[in-house]
């Protein structure tokens, strides 16, 4: 899984609506959330529709064997779910748990410049990918680096200047 750059600043991607579930307006839920759960935490969502944002309650939602469902009020059968089907769900940033310091979402990392030891310049952070073993911070300059986001390549993160410091070599 990879998360792309927002679009906005205040909405933050976290799923998407993929299919249907059963004949009273339920929809599978593809989650980008860790763990995928917990996608039902947040309400409402906000969906896009005719590039404006709307609000969505959720009454109700679930894991499904290896889906996420969820039950959208006021929806209540199989064709009025259908214009929901295909939408990317966002949440407001501002219902995110506060962090303590020195812990960071991956979204707040994405435009920062990333600088190694020999003080080069290697370029953005443009996302992240979860490989199971550990997390890759993948950053785009004149060349993509594919950076392991722990220590010791990840030396220093300066949320006031939007830098990045990290122990890699700009040949790697």
């Amino acid at each position: 899984m990879s998360l792309t750059p927002q679009e906005n600043n205040k909405k933050l991607l976290v799923g998407k609506i993929n299919g249907f579930f059963g004949l009273q307006g339920w929809v599978k839920v593809f989650s980008y959330t860790n763990p995928r759960a917990n996608i039902l935490n947040y309400s409402p969502w906000s969906i896009k529709v005719d590039g404006n944002f709307q609000s969505i309650d959720i009454t109700s939602g679930r894991e499904q064997s290896k889906t996420i469902v969820a039950h959208i009020k006021g929806i209540d059968n199989r064709e009025d779910s259908q214009k929901f089907i295909g939408q990317d769900i966002y949440i407001n940033k501002e219902q995110l748990p506060e962090l303590t310091q020195g812990e960071y979402y991956w979204h707040e990392l994405i435009g920062f410049d990333v600088i190694n030891k020999d003080e080069e310049r290697l370029g953005t952070v443009d996302y992240f990918v979860e490989t199971g073993a550990n997390d890759v911070l993948v950053v785009k300059g004149k060349k993509e680096y594919w950076i392991p986001y722990i220590e010791p390549f990840l030396v220093s993160i300066d949320s006031k200047n939007n830098k990045i410091l990290v122990d890699w070599d700009k040949d790697f």
